[in-house]
């Protein structure tokens, strides 16, 4: 009975840690999605056009690829918990930076800076959980992250709302002493705070104490997570084993006669920009953008994005239960096929729409359906390509390349998502059917690759994959 107790105090304490590190991806969730309520009140404040916009929303993306790229090696210098810190402490700086500036390149200029520290904990937070989970259990920790991001997008469209209710459903008008959307922006400095806090307090991951010398302290913190019933000894030699032979994985290693890259490492990039391609973000990022371009005002607009924001995480409970079960591939082609269907009857809705400019409206039906239609692509998005593709990336390569081919992949994914967001402002505003019409392309091409060349992982050992 004891040992049955410590077990599940063990366990306890093993997701408290791994929460801890996962706020790291609501703050990656809170602080790319916050922008959504902003857009319009920018673009009023500082008098600037469709590509102005799209530029200044995007550019936090190229400083999260940057953010990415770097920040496994400063988590090898410093350690994993520091690296989390001077993530939040950037984070929180940026927040007061975007929250009170003086000219859009200065908005632009701390976009910059709260990407890059995006970027940080987006690997950060899953590197630091899949040291510290129990080989048992990695899976279901490993989900926290995708988990945390999406209750983030969700919480920034509810504080966005909220703000525009308080101030009388204009993000323009002033409330207590800011434009609207300027606390939009500096709100994202309460969560920053706590994921400092938090980065303060979980222990450092055992496998960097070993890689710096510290055995004994990685000791204790091996006996608090995995209980005292582990050898110890085992344990440390175990990992000391793995460091003195592994090598760090360089960009020479993926080489390959395929263009120049291994065939695996071109899929987990192809599989990484359909994951963007498909428009997910146009939803997350400008949706009540798109909400107002149809006929429907500010603070209702902003309500819609947040309801997308509960069936995107509702979307995300269904892939972390169905993920083990029937697989990585069948998820991943149930998704593009649901996508493809949704984003073209959006398509076909939106090209209904009457009215010119400020003044543009979707007649009856088509406007629920395009409502319907776009949650729809959101479920499935979320129940599929969401989760699976960073399960995928995390299992498909073969150890010896894993950390430099996740490092490409992910950074491919925040180019792409960049490409998205900076072209979408332009593209709605010449022909918005006709953009949703590219999207479902890509959402039936995604599901063509997925069947050709993806294979399942379910079930295998990480070392059987080559």
């Amino acid at each position: 009975m004891a040992t049955q107790y410590t077990h599940h105090e063990h366990l306890g304490h093993v997701i408290f840690i791994t929460a801890a590190a996962a706020i790291g991806g609501f703050l990656f969730g809170y602080d790319s999605s916050v922008i959504n309520g902003a857009v319009v009140g920018i673009q009023k404040h500082f008098q600037v056009g469709s590509f102005e916009t799209g530029f200044v929303v995007a550019i936090a993306l190229l400083g999260s690829a940057l953010g990415a790229w770097v920040g496994g090696g400063l988590a090898d210098r410093w350690g994993r918990t520091r690296s989390m810190q001077v993530a939040a402490v950037l984070f929180a700086v940026s927040s007061i930076g975007q929250m009170l500036p003086f000219a859009i390149w200065d908005l632009a200029l701390w976009r910059i800076v709260a990407g890059f520290a995006i970027g940080m904990a987006s690997v950060l937070g899953p590197a630091y959980i899949a040291e510290v989970a129990p080989p048992a259990y990695r899976g279901r920790l490993g989900s926290f992250q995708q988990l945390a991001i999406v209750l983030g997008i969700a919480v920034s469209q509810l504080v966005d709302y909220v703000i525009a209710r308080l101030a009388g459903g204009d993000v323009n008008n002033i409330l207590w002493g800011l434009e609207a959307w300027q606390w939009m922006l500096g709100a994202c400095v309460v969560p920053a705070l706590l994921f400092l806090l938090f980065a303060s307090t979980i222990p450092e991951s055992p496998r960097y104490l070993v890689m710096s010398g510290r055995t004994r302290r990685a000791r204790e913190v091996l006996s608090e997570i995995e209980g005292d019933d582990v050898d110890l000894d085992d344990r440390i030699a175990e990992i000391q084993h793995v460091l003195r032979t592994e090598r760090v994985p360089g960009l020479k290693d993926l080489r390959g006669r395929a263009m120049g890259l291994l065939p695996i490492v071109w899929i987990g990039i192809v599989l990484s920009t359909f994951q963007q391609f498909v428009g997910i973000n146009v939803i997350f990022y400008y949706s009540s953008v798109l909400w107002q371009s149809v006929g429907i005002n500010q603070s209702d607009s902003l309500l819609i994005s947040f309801s997308s924001s509960i069936i995107n995480i509702v979307g995300t409970f269904i892939a972390i239960s169905l993920v083990d079960k029937i697989g990585r591939r069948p998820l991943l082609l149930i998704g593009s096929a649901g996508m493809a269907i949704a984003l073209a009857t959006a398509a076909w809705a939106f090209s209904s729409a009457v009215g010119e400019g400020e003044s543009v409206s979707l007649p009856d039906p088509q406007g629920a359906i395009a409502l319907i239609a776009a949650n729809v692509f959101v479920l499935f998005f979320a129940l599929s390509w969401g989760v699976v593709v960073w399960v995928l990336l995390g299992e498909m390569f073969p150890n010896r390349i894993r950390a430099a081919a996740l490092g490409v992949a992910a950074a491919a994914q925040w180019v792409a998502n960049w490409l998205i967001t900076v072209s979408f402002p332009a593209l709605a505003e010449w022909n918005l059917p006709l953009t949703y019409t590219m999207y479902a392309i890509f959402a039936l091409l995604s599901f063509l690759f997925v069947s050709k060349w993806v294979r399942e992982t379910k079930g295998r050992k990480l070392e059987d994959m080559g």
